[in-house]
């Protein structure tokens, strides 16, 4: 199986990061510092409706942008998913890319402090994301469905066998004195 989905996993993570914070950015008094900065780069009159107008622009834009990368994350994320092992492995990944990738953006652009306390926490979530993610996956043998996890693979060989006994017999047209009846379900003895 190709690692591409690590790439779009880890790229559906960064994406939802980016996501968050033009969600914040859409409401912080920080985009009102920067739409007064950016007012006053634009030669707009202080005390009209100038600078008024470019903060609702600019959390316009923040809102958008905010929407876009949301739509981008799902599309990246379902691609990942697709091409994936499985979709734990896959969710371990996005999780763990969005995660660090939103504590990098609180920290440069909100200025937020992370104790360390934070980072202990961080990575036992992840570590622990991980160990589940890597529990040995059954594959599931054509003709029989595991229920309870461990089944005596002597009863699966077993059904495989009259499995193709049958399917011989089906071939060949021929019922060859079978003491067996089959129900179009399960065979058993007649």
């Amino acid at each position: 199986m190709s690692t591409n989905w690590i790439h779009l996993a880890v790229a559906s993570g960064l994406c939802a990061a980016t996501n968050g914070l033009f969600a914040k950015l859409t409401t912080t008094t920080l985009t009102s510092t920067l739409a007064a900065s950016l007012a006053v780069a634009l030669s707009l009159e202080l005390d009209s409706n100038g600078p008024r107008a470019v903060e609702l622009f600019v959390r316009g834009l923040f809102f958008s942008l905010n929407l876009l990368f949301n739509a981008i994350m799902w599309g990246l994320f379902t691609a990942a998913l697709a091409k994936g092992s499985s979709a734990t492995t896959v969710s371990v990944v996005n999780t763990s890319a969005n995660f660090m990738a939103t504590a990098l953006f609180g920290w440069l652009v909100f200025a937020e402090a992370l104790p360390p306390m934070w980072w202990v926490g961080a990575s036992m979530l992840v570590a622990g994301s991980v160990t589940i993610s890597r529990r040995e996956t059954h594959e599931k043998k054509p003709g029989y469905t595991a229920v309870a996890g461990n089944v005596d693979e002597a009863v699966v060989a077993a059904t495989e066998a009259e499995e193709a006994a049958a399917a011989a017999e089906a071939e060949s047209g021929s019922s060859s004195g079978s003491d067996y009846k089959d129900d179009g379900h399960s065979r058993r003895r007649a």
